[in-house]
This record gives structure tokens, sequence and C-alpha cells, in this order.
């Protein structure tokens, strides 16, 4: 059975990563739906308002059924929370769409147990105080934050923006040599389509928002393929 994973992606910024993942996966479906974002800002008032139990319940009514299971694509989003409240989140998405749920925040965690990761450097394009959320939320599953590496920027809209040598760039300054893996953040990166190079060019597992995102949701339904292009976390799950 092909699986259908609803996508609920706040504002617009890279979304075009489902689109272009759902073609190169070959298969599984990912219908997105854009949530209300009242205000386009990496500030924690206003991560907590576009991850309302109100917003994600509407737009869980959007997506096309039936679902095998729905991901809240926005990782500020959802460790701004902290991990209970996060977890209350998910249980009231879950509950709404009558399907198992998640969010990128726990997809993270879980990508990390999957590869048996400890010890990260993380490459946040949010500002310091919001970047330190999604540290706090590691160390909760015992994840070690060993560099924490902060671009800064607002707006997901401008994240979006992003060149890919840039993101490579970015990435490759972020790393810490005694990490296990390197950590991106932010759904608003586009990295689809980038995971192999960004790989290559630091010399480990690269796990990103998008990505993990995505496998979450085929995990949830119950799809473990492995799959080549998507980096290591695809590569041969356990």
């Amino acid at each position: 059975m092909t699986p259908t994973i609803g996508i609920l992606y706040p504002g617009y910024s890279a979304e075009d990563d489902y689109p272009r993942a759902e073609a190169l996966l070959g298969g599984p479906r990912l219908p997105l739906v854009h949530t209300e974002m009242r205000e386009d800002a990496h500030r924690v008032d206003a991560l907590l308002d576009i991850g309302a139990d109100d917003v994600l319940a509407e737009g869980v009514r959007a997506l096309p059924g039936p679902l095998d299971a729905v991901v809240w694509a926005c990782t500020s989003g959802s460790f701004v929370f902290g991990w209970d409240g996060a977890k209350a989140q998910v249980d009231a998405l879950s509950a709404a769409a009558g399907v198992p749920a998640s969010s990128t925040s726990f997809a993270f965690a879980d990508a990390c147990a999957s590869l048996a990761i400890s010890r990260v450097a993380v490459g946040a394009t949010y500002p310091q105080d919001v970047a330190e959320r999604f540290v706090a939320f590691l160390q909760h599953v015992g994840v070690e934050v060993l560099t924490l590496s902060s671009r800064g920027i607002i707006t997901a809209a401008e994240v979006g923006t992003l060149p890919a040598d840039a993101v490579l760039d970015f990435a490759a300054a972020a790393d810490h040599p005694d990490a296990q893996a390197l950590l991106l953040p932010d759904t608003a990166l586009h990295t689809v389509g980038l995971l192999d190079a960004l790989e290559e060019r630091v010399g480990k597992p690269v796990l990103t928002a998008n990505q993990v995102s995505i496998w979450q949701g085929l995990r949830l339904a119950g799809d473990t393929a492995a799959r080549p292009g998507f980096g290591a976390l695809f590569a041969g799950r356990p």
C-alpha cells in the first residue's frame, strides 16, 4: 500500500521541498497544507501562535484524505513549547487527524536515536535565543550539542531564499570535528536535493528539517524502505 503523509507547513518558504521529495520517493504521497502564520518571525511569541492547537486542527481539516499519518513540519513551532508542550501538541494533532502524528522536533530526536547519534553540531538559521530552545529539546533525550551556530535570520521567508551554495557553506562552517552528525533544524531551509552533497561536504550524516519530517511521516505509516538520495537516515534504517 502506498502511504499518504499529510504535511502541515507554516507560511511560504521551502514548501517546494515536499513535492520535490514526493517525486524522488516515487510512491508515497505528501499532500501539503499551508497553516496560518499571522506573523512570520522566529520569535517566541510568534512561534507559540503558529503552533497553536486550533491552527493545526484547521490545517488538518484542509488535508485531502484518507491519510496514514500527519506531520507538523515546523521545528521552531514545536520545540518552542518545550518537551511536554510539544508532546501535548502532537497528541492534540493526532486526535484531530484520527491518525498517528508527529512534529519535526520529535523527528530529529527519533532520527538521532535511529542512527545511534548522541553528539551533534547544530547549524540554526534562527536567532540565538530560539536556537537555544532546540538545544534544550535535544538534551531532553540525551543528545549533546557540541557547538551551536546561529545565523540570526528573523523570517522564514528570508531563510527560504538561501541558495544551495550558501546552505552548503553554512553547513560546513557549523560542523564540529567530534560531532557524529550535523543538524540543520529549520523547515524553511531548502535541503531536499542537497542531502548527499551536504553529507559529502561535511563527511558525516546530516539531518535536515524537511528530511526528518518526511522520514518520520513514513515511519509512522509503516514505510521503512531504504531510499537513495536522502542521506544516511534513509540509506538503511534499523
